[in-house]
């Protein structure tokens, strides 16, 4: 059974870890930091990690660059941070 995403596409976010590169980003450093904790993104893709089972994120973080996140790797933005009333 596939299991429910818990962030939808288009949801702001944050960092809730710094992130580092595991190979994904090959012209960068092995293990160099990609996204600070605490850094602002938005979904813009929701996969399934097959051998998990378990949704990964696309998140498009300030700095222009794609990171695909678990769910314990990202927080939804307050809607009083995202300028929402």
């Amino acid at each position: 059974m596939t299991p429910e995403p818990k962030y939808q596409w288009g949801q702001p976010v944050l960092a809730e870890i710094d992130l580092f590169n595991d190979g994904s980003f090959p012209d960068q450093p092995l293990d160099a930091l990609l996204v600070k904790r605490g850094d602002p993104g938005e979904i813009v893709r929701i996969g399934l990690h097959t051998e998990t089972n378990r949704p990964i994120y696309l998140v498009e973080f300030a700095s222009h660059r794609v990171v695909g996140c678990l769910e314990d790797e990202i927080a939804p933005v307050e809607p009083s941070l995202a300028g929402q009333p």
